[in-house]
């Protein structure tokens, strides 16, 4: 009998470490997700290629006057959303804070498809107002958008500067890194590198 009883003693104190090592473990898992988050804005290899111009289309603006892409003298982010999507919401904070401290170089453009109804309803529930809304899937499919959240940085001279799924403002900004140095990701840029 108190065999038996030693044992399941033993027995619980294994079980006890076991579930103790697991937490720990789990812990560490979770914070090494968090620090290592994907580095910058996964490139598309489809639509226009990095350095050609935009495609030409009228679109229509749902929060005021039509516009086109490119030659605008400004540069251009078109962030393509959905009305479901639960990380493009988290992005739109994000978006305004990069529309403010750019605003004066830099236009930010959200852009999607489907029903009018319940964009215009995302509009007004996140207060997106001052932005121009584009609501075109002749837009999404000219850039080959297949996933979101995708952004597409236009230069002032209304050619593609970079562009790619985008998940967090990390991945955001990298769109702009790509743009300044000319290398189209941090991958390529780490292969150069390499070479050299």
């Amino acid at each position: 009998m108190e065999i038996m009883t030693f044992a399941l003693i033993a027995l619980w104190v294994v079980v006890l470490v076991q579930l103790a090592l697991t937490y720990v473990l789990a812990r560490q898992i979770g914070i090494l997700f968090e620090r290592v988050s994907p580095v910058g804005a996964m490139i598309s290899s489809s639509g226009p290629e990095l350095g050609s111009p935009v495609p030409a289309l009228a679109l229509p603006n749902l929060n005021g006057p039509g516009l086109t892409l490119g030659n605008s003298g400004k540069a251009q982010l078109v962030f393509f959303l959905s009305t479901t999507c639960p990380i493009c919401k988290v992005l739109l904070p994000v978006l305004a804070g990069i529309r403010e401290d750019e605003g004066r170089w830099l236009d930010v453009i959200l852009a999607s498809d489907g029903r009018e109804a319940l964009h215009r309803r995302l509009i007004e529930t996140e207060r997106l107002q001052d932005f121009p809304y584009v609501l075109s899937s002749e837009l999404g499919m000219s850039f080959k958008v297949a996933k979101l959240p995708f952004a597409v940085l236009i230069g002032p001279d209304g050619t593609v500067r970079a562009k790619g799924l985008v998940n967090s403002r990390e991945q955001l900004e990298s769109l702009f890194t790509a743009s300044e140095t000319g290398v189209p990701s941090l991958q390529a840029s780490m292969g150069l590198n390499a070479a050299a």
